[in-house]
């Protein structure tokens, strides 16, 4: 096997394994989304505790929010990175 075929096996792995990534961050956000919203309630009709804990809970959200976004445009270098050596062995 070639260069390029090692590469593009490579790649594609790299790939996989991002995806899973993806996937625990977007349960991960979601989870943080819930808690975020709960907590919000709970700031506003409860007590400093709750404001307390909403004020940690909002620092989480933006930064679950990046690494995804990060996560994916990974994702979509790896992927064009894959498309080019695709084309290259087709030639």
């Amino acid at each position: 096997m070639g260069r390029l075929e090692d590469k593009a096996f490579r790649l594609r792995d790299e790939i996989d394994a991002l995806r899973r990534d993806e996937a625990k961050l977007a349960a991960e956000l979601a989870e943080h989304r819930s808690l975020h919203d709960d907590g919000k309630r709970d700031a506003i009709v409860g007590n400093a505790d709750d404001r307390a804990y909403w004020a940690e809970i909002k620092a989480d959200l933006p930064r679950f929010e990046k690494a995804l976004e990060k996560t994916r445009e990974r994702i979509a270098k790896r992927e064009a990175d894959l498309e080019k050596v695709i084309e290259k062995l087709s030639r």
